[in-house]
């Protein structure tokens, strides 16, 4: 064998390895949610069901009112999505084309608000929320989500690769700034665009832990935090929780697949790597 086939041969398998690991906690959670309630706990752990137990579906749906849970997770998700498009283009085409005081310094503050970890800021927000009035209503769970440091300049850097001789001629023609920015540079920078909303459907629909402080009533709860339901006073229902957390990552898992060769080129023309 050659050293470039050893060499391949090597990457595919070290490969493999990691593909396995990373669906392991899916396997098992598809396995979890078929079992019955004796196998969910057994040892040696029992990853093939003795028998398919579909009830657990039906049975986690009576648990919570899941269809009020489902409703707020699209209101949540497609809000939050469409605030951050309309923010991340404003503020990517100015950091990009529009010359300014001070525009290097104030794009490297924000830059650097990304080392910030975010659970030092939801004290914070929580406090600021609180004042406003905020707390258990749509406006805590979308508003302060509406704007991310990182799809500004994932757009910004795809911005920059657009000629500027198009700009040029846009002004000749007296096309105005923002008609610019709709009319070209938005259907150019789709791959850049698809990408942001995806990356920020995913990470609103499976959000967890700002929901569960924000909110007080069943009624503004979202998915993530109403799996919950399942932990009670006697322990945790891990069949029905695993079979209700199935039903709540298909649609990602489905969107994902779906719309994964967009997010690969968003990121591969915003000259971003991993």
């Amino acid at each position: 064998m050659t050293k470039a086939a050893l060499s391949k041969t090597t990457i595919y398998i070290l490969l493999s390895i990691g593909s396995i690991l990373m669906l392991l906690p899916f396997v098992w959670m598809i396995s979890t949610s078929l079992k019955a309630p004796n196998e969910v706990m057994a040892m040696p752990p029992v990853w093939i069901p003795s028998e398919i137990n579909w009830t657990n579906f039906t049975e986690a749906l009576k648990v919570a009112p899941f269809d009020r849970y489902f409703l707020n997770s699209v209101i949540v998700t497609i809000l939050s999505t469409v605030g951050e498009l309309i923010t991340t283009i404003l503020a990517a085409y100015a950091f990009s084309r529009i010359q300014f005081f001070g525009k290097h310094v104030i794009f490297a503050v924000l830059l650097g608000t990304m080392m910030v970890p975010g659970e030092v800021l939801l004290i914070p927000n929580f406090v600021t929320l609180s004042n406003l009035g905020w707390i258990d209503t749509y406006k805590a769970l979308v508003v302060p989500w509406t704007a991310s440091v990182f799809a500004i300049f994932l757009l910004r850097q795809f911005f920059l690769g657009i000629p500027k001789e198009l700009s040029y001629a846009a002004q000749v023609d007296g096309c105005s700034e923002f008609k610019f920015l709709w009319y070209v540079m938005v259907p150019l920078a789709k791959p850049a665009l698809i990408t942001v909303a995806l990356l920020k459907v995913i990470n609103s629909w499976n959000a967890f832990l700002w929901p569960l402080i924000v909110t007080n009533t069943q009624e503004l709860r979202t998915l993530p935090v109403g799996l919950s339901a399942f932990t009670t006073e006697a322990g945790v229902k891990y069949e029905l929780l695993m079979a209700a957390s199935s039903m709540v990552v298909l649609p990602m898992i489905i969107l994902f697949f779906i719309m994964q060769k967009y997010i690969v080129a968003g990121v591969a023309r915003s000259g971003l790597k991993g």
